[in-house]
Order: C-alpha cells, then structure tokens, then sequence
C-alpha cells in the first residue's frame, strides 16, 4: 500500500476548520490505510457534534466547541508527525501510526485503535488544556454532563463503525471472524471516556507540580501505546 502523508496543515481554530482538515486527510489517503480508517469515523462524530452544537444541545457550547477543537488538533499533530522520523511521533501514536499500511489487521481494529489513542490519552489532555485555556475547572458548571451528551453520540457512532466494517471487511474463515471479533468487543467505547475523565482530574489536580505532571503523562501515553499495539495484533 502506498504509505501517502497528507499535506500538514495550520491548528483548527473552529469545528468547521477541524471539519475541513478531516475531509482533506480522507482525499489525501487511500481507504485501507489504518489512518483513513480511523479519520472516517472521526469525521462521522465531529459533524455529529458540531450539528449539536448548533442545536443547542449543550449547556456550555463555548466550553465544548473548544474541546472538540483542541482535541482534534492532537490528532492532526500526530498526522503532521508523518512526515518526520518515527522517532519524532507522539509515543501513544506510535503503533497506530507504524501499522498503518499492515494488510493483514482488519480495518475496524484500525478505527477502535484510533479511538483507544485518541480518547485514552488525548482526551484527557484535551480537557485539561481547554479549562486552562478558558480559565474554569473540569468540575466546573455543565462540563461533566456536556461530555456525558457527547457520549450518547460516541456510543452511536462505536456501533456504526461496527455494522460498517464487519460486514463487508471481516470475511473469511469462522476462525477468523471469531477471532476478530473477540477482540474488539474486548474495547469500550463508554468505558475509555470513563477512564479518560479520571485521568482527566488527576492531571488536573498535578498540572502545578511539573515532575509529577511529567511523569503522569509520559506514563499514560507508554500504557495508551501499549494498549493500542493488542488492538492491532494480525489475527
């Protein structure tokens, strides 16, 4: 498979821009790659929660919008870091990253790798940065129920990624599917955004302590690789 890098891009400052930045990573690589696999279910939730951030659905739509921004600008930070050395690649997207061209993972362990990145270690980074940023507490106001309604889109969207992927992509010999599919439904979707709100709290609760700030990050993202690199085993 050709390993295509798409073109970097400046940070997303709005959900449309971060819209956008997903729509030309999609064009720029070919559907198998793991990347694509994971950057086409990301898309599907990102217009899933700008529509409800226009509706109103949100107790604090700023709070929300700048979360959704900020996170997805660690995703395509982790992109941009293609075109570098592997060595240059954030740690927790390391193996998502230097498997992505790998024929024999299935590309629905692809998108929940993303997923197990994405929400285990940049989530929680993502809240912390975004409170800091707007001067407030993850504790704060509607934030934990705002990231709740976030959850009942996620859950939607883990099993449309699903009912897209299997049918058509995990055929084969029974054993295969079995062992396919044991595997995935091993990973929770509600579970991760659970863990990542913890996490969350504890990181917030160092942020002015830097070694020990340090030390916690730098463990989450070796434990989220780690994780991620059991999702991506070719069965």
């Amino acid at each position: 498979m050709d390993l295509a890098v798409p073109p970097p891009g400046p940070p997303a400052a709005t959900i449309d821009d971060v819209i956008a930045r997903m729509k030309a990573i999609d064009a720029a690589l070919p559907a198998g790659d793991g990347v694509a696999c994971f950057n086409r279910m990301y898309l599907e939730v990102t217009v899933g929660v700008g529509g409800q951030v226009e509706q109103g659905l949100f107790g604090d739509p700023a709070w929300v919008t700048a979360l959704d921004v900020g996170f997805a600008n660690l995703y395509f930070a982790a992109i941009d870091s293609l075109s570098g050395p592997p060595s240059s690649q954030p740690t927790a997207w390391r193996p998502l990253l230097s498997a992505r061209g790998e024929p024999d993972i299935e590309p629905i362990q692809f998108a929940l790798a993303g997923m197990n990145v994405h929400i285990n270690h940049d989530l929680p980074l993502a809240v912390v940065a975004t409170c800091t940023d707007l001067d407030t507490t993850p504790t704060d106001g509607s934030h934990r129920e705002d990231y709740q309604k976030i959850d009942k889109l996620l859950d939607a969207s883990e099993q449309s990624v699903r009912e897209a992927f299997e049918p058509s992509d995990v055929r084969g010999a029974d054993r295969h599917v079995a062992n396919v599919t044991n595997l995935v439904c091993n990973w929770s979707l509600n579970e991760a955004r659970d863990v990542a709100w913890d996490t969350a709290l504890a990181i917030w609760t160092v942020r002015d302590h830097h070694l020990t700030s340090q030390l916690l990050t730098n463990a989450l993202a070796r434990v989220v690789a780690m994780g991620t690199s059991t999702l991506l085993v070719a069965v």
